[in-house]
C-alpha cells in the first residue's frame, strides 16, 4: 500500500488533518505558481503526510471532498517461508556466574509437557565458560539434548555475542519452539534473536499449550492493562518463541536417571566479539529476602499510607523469614523499591503463603502473586477484590492485626 497528496487538487482546507488518528498528516506552506505562466510562485498551505506516523488506515481519504488523497495498493506479496523441516523444542539456559537460574528449570518442565503433544525431544541452550558441572542437572531436569557452547570470552552475558551464537544454532539445527525467561537477560536477547531471525516473539506469557489439531504454539498473556488474557499463535514462521515469567511454570522433580546428549558448538572467536565491554558484576542486595524466590511474602499496598508503615511489615517477615513485596501503588508513591513491586509490571511470584496486607487487589496486582498456594488478605474493605481470591481473609485495621499476628508468631516459634 502507498499513499500521497495530489498536490494539484489539495485546497489546504485541513479536514484531512482532523480525520488522521495518528497526527500524521499537518498543513505546510509550499510554493505555487500564480497567474500566467512565468509568473513568480506564491506560498500556499498544503496537506503533508509523514510516513513515519502514517499507517495506511486510509481515514483521511473519505475526509477529503477534493479527492486530493490518493491511497493505492501495491502488488507486493509477502512470501512465508518454508517451515516443515523445523522440529523440537529449545529453551534457552540463563546462567549467572556458572549457576543455572531457577527460570530455565521451570521452563524446561513446560517444555516437556509440550514435547509430549508433539511427539519431540527438549533441548537446552547452554552458552558460558566452565559448566559441565551444570550438565547433569540440566539432563535431571528434563533436556533430552543439550547445545553447549563455551569460551572465557562468553563466560558472562552480554547482548552481541549470545545473540549471534544462539542466531547461529538456530539458522543449523532448526527448532519449531524456542522458549525463554522473562527476565533482565530473557527480554534483552531474545528479542534480538527474533528480528535477526524473523520469527514472531510473545513476551510475559502465563500460559503456555499446543492447538490439538495444528499443533502449534498458544501463547497466552495478559493485554490490555491485564483486563482480558490473549492468545497468541505464529503458525507461518519459526521458531514460535515466547518469553516467560518466572515462578509461573513449575520444574519437574529431578530424575538422577536421565541422562542427555550434549552436542558441543565452537565458533570463531570473531562471532564472540562485542561493542560493550563487562566492567564489572554487582549483586543486588537484598535487606531480607529475594521476592522472587521466597517462600513466604509479606506484601503491602496503599493502605499502609506511608513508608515508615513498612516497617511493620518487615518486623512480620524477619519472624517469618519472609520477603517484603509491594503493589504498584506503593513502589508508585516511592515507599518501596521497585525491586519489591509484585504484579503486571513487576514481579511475578510464586509463594506457600502470600500475605496482602491494605491491598485492594487489582487486576494487575492478582497477575503476579495469585497462583501462591495460600493467600491471606487483610484488608478494613470487605468489598476488596482481593477477597476474591484470597485462601483466608481479614476484614480489619492492618495497624492493629499487624503487630498482633508478629507478637503471635514470636510467641509460637520460640516453643
Amino acid at each position: 500500500m502507498s499513499i500521497y497528496i495530489i498536490s494539484e487538487k489539495c485546497t489546504g482546507c485541513s479536514l484531512c488533518v482532523a480525520a488522521c488518528p495518528f497526527g500524521a498528516i499537518r498543513m505546510m506552506e509550499t510554493p505555487r505558481l500564480t497567474g500566467s505562466a512565468g509568473a513568480s510562485p506564491s506560498a500556499a498551505k498544503r496537506a503533508v503526510i509523514d510516513l513515519n506516523k502514517c499507517n495506511l488506515c486510509g481515514a483521511c481519504v473519505p475526509a477529503c471532498k477534493f479527492k486530493a488523497i490518493l491511497l493505492e495498493k501495491t502488488d507486493t506479496v509477502c512470501v512465508a517461508p518454508d517451515i516443515k523441516d523445523y522440529k523440537g523444542i529449545w529453551v534457552f539456559i540463563e546462567q549467572k556466574n556458572g549457576k543455572i537460574q531457577s527460570v530455565s528449570y521451570e521452563l524446561l518442565g513446560k517444555a516437556q509437557e509440550l514435547a509430549k503433544k508433539l511427539a519431540c525431544k527438549v533441548s537446552a541452550v547452554l552458552i558460558g565458560n566452565n559448566l559441565d558441572d551444570q550438565l547433569d542437572e540440566l539432563a535431571w531436569h528434563g533436556a533430552d539434548n543439550i547445545y553447549l557452547v563455551q569460551a572465557p570470552e562468553i563466560a558472562n552475558f552480554q547482548d552481541e555475542p549470545y545473540t549471534n551464537i544462539l542466531v547461529k544454532l538456530v539458522q543449523k539445527y532448526k527448532p519449531e519452539i524456542l522458549l525463554c525467561g522473562a527476565t533482565a537477560i530473557g527480554r534483552s536477547l531474545i528479542s534480538r534473536v527474533a528480528i535477526k531471525i524473523k520469527a514472531g516473539l510473545t513476551a510475559d506469557c502465563t500460559g503456555l499449550d499446543i492447538d490439538p489439531d495444528k499443533k502449534i504454539l498458544l501463547q497466552t498473556r495478559p493485554a490490555f492493562g491485564g483486563n482480558i488474557m490473549a492468545t497468541i499463535i505464529s503458525p507461518n514462521y519459526r521458531p514460535q518463541m515466547a518469553t516467560v515469567r518466572h515462578k509461573v511454570m513449575q520444574p519437574i522433580a529431578p530424575d538422577k536417571h536421565r541422562k542427555s546428549k550434549v552436542i558441543r558448538e565452537n565458533f570463531d572467536s570473531g562471532l564472540y566479539a562485542s561493542r560493550t565491554k563487562l566492567l564489572d558484576i554487582i549483586e543486588e542486595v537484598e535487606s531480607l529476602v529475594n521476592i522472587a524466590e521466597a517462600d513466604i511474602i509479606v506484601s503491602g499496598g496503599r493502605g499502609m499510607g506511608s513508608p515508615e508503615n513498612f516497617k511493620l511489615l518487615e518486623e512480620l517477615a524477619r519472624v517469618l523469614g519472609a520477603a517484603v513485596g509491594a503493589s504498584r501503588a506503593a513502589v508508585d508513591s516511592g515507599w518501596m523499591p521497585y525491586s519489591h513491586q509484585v504484579g503486571q509490571t513487576g514481579r511475578t511470584v510464586s509463594p506457600k503463603i502470600y500475605i496482602a496486607c491494605g491491598i485492594s487487589g487489582q487486576i494487575q496486582h492478582l497477575v503476579g502473586m495469585q497462583s501462591s498456594k495460600i493467600i491471606v488478605a487483610i484488608n478494613k474493605d470487605p468489598d476488596a477484590p482481593i477477597f476474591r481470591v484470597a485462601t483466608y481473609g481479614i476484614v480489619g485495621d492492618l495497624f492493629e492485626i499487624i503487630p498482633a499476628l508478629t507478637q503471635k508468631f514470636k510467641q509460637v516459634l520460640k516453643r
